[in-house]
C-alpha cells in the first residue's frame, strides 16, 4: 500500500543553477549530494555505464525533489515542453505558507509568472472551509511550477 509520494525526480542540464534557483526561490534545502553509478543504476535505468551527479532538496514536509545531472549517458531534451494542456506530467506543485510573499520575492530574482495569482473557482472545485489560490511559472530549464496556498 503507498504511504505517501517520496519525491519527485528532475533530470536536469545544469545542477548548480538549478539547486540555486530550488534553494534561493523557493526555499528548499540541500539534504544531500552524491554521485551515482554501479551495476544498481545501471539495472534500474537500463542504460550502461551510468554515471550521474545527484542532489536532493527538502522542504519541511511532503515530497522531496530530486535534482539529476547524468555524466553519462548524457541526456536529452524531447522537443517542446509543452504547454499547461499537454498530457503527461505537468508540473509540480508546492504548497506554501505566504504565496503572496514568496512571488513577490521570486519576482525581485527575475522569475516570470504565467498570469498574477488566481483564485480557483469554488463553484467548480470544492476545498471544503478553504479557498485554493495559485500561480504557474517555470525553472531556469522550463520545468513548469505550480506555487498554491490554501487559506
Amino acid at each position: 500500500m503507498i504511504e505517501r509520494v517520496d519525491h519527485v525526480n528532475l533530470v536536469v542540464d545544469d545542477l548548480s543553477a538549478m539547486v540555486e534557483f530550488y534553494k534561493q526561490v523557493l526555499g528548499l534545502r540541500v539534504k544531500r549530494r552524491a554521485t551515482i553509478s554501479g551495476p544498481w543504476i545501471e539495472a534500474a535505468t537500463g542504460y550502461a555505464n551510468v554515471e550521474a551527479d545527484v542532489v536532493y532538496l527538502d522542504a519541511d514536509a511532503g515530497a522531496g525533489i530530486e535534482l539529476m545531472q547524468y555524466r553519462t549517458p548524457e541526456g536529452s531534451r524531447p522537443g517542446e515542453l509543452g504547454e499547461p494542456n499537454t498530457k503527461g506530467i505537468r508540473h509540480v506543485a508546492f504548497r506554501v505558507r505566504n504565496l503572496d510573499s514568496i512571488v513577490a520575492s521570486a519576482k525581485q530574482k527575475g522569475v516570470e509568472f504565467l498570469s498574477e495569482i488566481q483564485d480557483v473557482a469554488v463553484e467548480q472545485v470544492d476545498f471544503g472551509d478553504q479557498r485554493k489560490r495559485l500561480v504557474y511559472c517555470r525553472d531556469p530549464e522550463g520545468n513548469l511550477l505550480e506555487l498554491c496556498a490554501y487559506e
